[in-house]
């Protein structure tokens, strides 16, 4: 991964006010009410961002779609008018995070580019984000072009192992990767604890990836994508699912999420640690940095439990799940950016990246942070040359009884 970039809406919302607008709803049972304050507040979260601007609540003019200010009610519109609105509000976040990954890559031009794969669950259209993406951003009309939909939190797996493909089957390959969620499109108020958990933690956002094999530039540090793996637990298929109802797409998320997580996760990773039995018979917590997808708070815990894991190697998840809510498969991207921008502790550190989703599915991947390398005549004023700076070849292959009634989303 040559860089990172994210896009999100310019609407936000603070935790504290969207928790309070829902659990005001006139409609909701003592029960609901409860769960809404055990979910908010148990969240994780202090903020995110929404392309509904009518949520931030503010008095506005005209017909009121998503949120009634005069009656302070949450409306429910059908789920036309919710992909309507995505139709509108996706292509510009797919566009402001793929230009920015490209900007970042100034040895690269948008002719340069000759793959890009989209990912997005949360709307359709066509033609779709991957054809405005090559349309507006100047690429070459012969670019190929692929869209990974409706897979869920773990899509951008999927992605990247494409474009791994693509790169170690022409060296020369440019991938650009987009995936862009607008889930708050889907939130509506409800006494379905599911639905209290969806309103609690969902946010719209947008990332991308620039993935190639060729050599890249003296100053820029990269991602290694070494090897990636998926998995199926043994149970789990009814306790995440995902489905278009008449009022938008509808989640399930059963409360034994959690337990299957903490349960199968280890099981999980001995596919993607096998390909390096060094690390296979190591600690966990020897490898450097954890980019574990930030679908709530209780399913850091678990991990970071589970795995004897460090506060400060899950700090990348938690301060985008602070900072951003769970933007579905977007997150993950968030969270490898800020580990690749971070301070560098030393040569070839070592990622661990996983994400989960319906199934229930595991994917994850292991990677290694090349840090930008120094110039030989930057080091020493006297050498006559710079050092070798290529990258290594991509190896093989509230916390109350009414909490616990809120299933942790993913």
């Amino acid at each position: 991964m040559r860089s990172i970039a994210t896009a999100v809406p310019r609407t936000t919302f603070s935790q504290p006010v969207v928790r309070d607008v829902f659990a005001q709803q006139p409609d909701l049972g003592r029960l609901a009410k409860r769960l809404i304050g055990a979910a908010f507040d148990a969240s994780g979260i202090e903020r995110r961002h929404t392309v509904i601007e009518e949520l931030d609540f503010e008095d506005r003019p005209g017909d009121s779609v998503f949120y009634d200010s005069a009656s302070g009610r949450m409306l429910s519109p059908g789920t036309r008018v919710r992909n309507e609105l995505y139709i509108a509000q996706a292509a510009p976040l797919f566009l402001e995070a793929g230009r920015k990954a490209l900007e970042a890559c100034p040895e690269l031009r948008p002719e340069d580019v000759t793959h890009v794969i989209t990912v997005s669950c949360t709307g359709f259209y066509a033609p779709g984000p991957d054809y405005q993406v090559v349309r507006e951003l100047g690429l070459a009309t012969t670019t190929q072009r692929f869209h990974i939909g409706f897979m869920g939190c773990y899509a951008a797996f999927p992605a990247l192992r494409a474009a791994k493909a693509f790169c170690e089957a022409d060296p020369d390959a440019v991938v650009l990767v987009i995936s862009a969620e607008l889930c708050s499109l889907h939130v509506r108020s409800s006494n379905d604890p599911d639905q209290i958990v969806a309103a609690s933690v969902f946010a719209d956002g947008a990332s991308a990836a620039v993935v190639t094999g060729r050599t890249p530039p003296p100053d820029a540090a990269t991602l290694r994508i070494d090897h990636l793996t998926t998995e199926l637990t043994p149970v789990g298929e009814a306790d995440m699912a995902w489905k278009i109802g008449d009022e938008g797409f509808e989640m399930v998320l059963s409360s034994y999420v959690p337990k299957i997580i903490d349960e199968h996760i280890e099981g999980a990773l001995s596919p993607l640690l096998a390909h390096e039995p060094h690390l296979a018979e190591a600690p966990y917590r020897d490898i450097e940095h954890w980019a574990i997808h930030p679908g709530g708070r209780s399913i850091l815990d678990k991990v970071e439990g589970k795995l004897g894991l460090s506060e400060k190697q899950l700090a990348p998840s938690r301060d985008t799940l602070r900072d951003y809510g769970n933007m579905s498969s977007a997150t993950i991207l968030f969270v490898l950016k800020q580990i690749l921008e971070g301070p560098v502790e030393g040569g070839g550190e070592r990622v661990c990246a996983m994400a989960f989703g319906p199934g229930l599915t595991v994917e994850a991947g292991l990677l290694t942070r090349v840090p930008a390398s120094v110039p030989a005549a930057a080091a020493d004023p006297a050498a006559g040359s710079s050092a070798d700076t290529r990258v290594p070849d991509t190896a093989d292959g509230a916390e109350s009884a009414a909490e616990a009634l809120v299933p942790a989303a993913l």
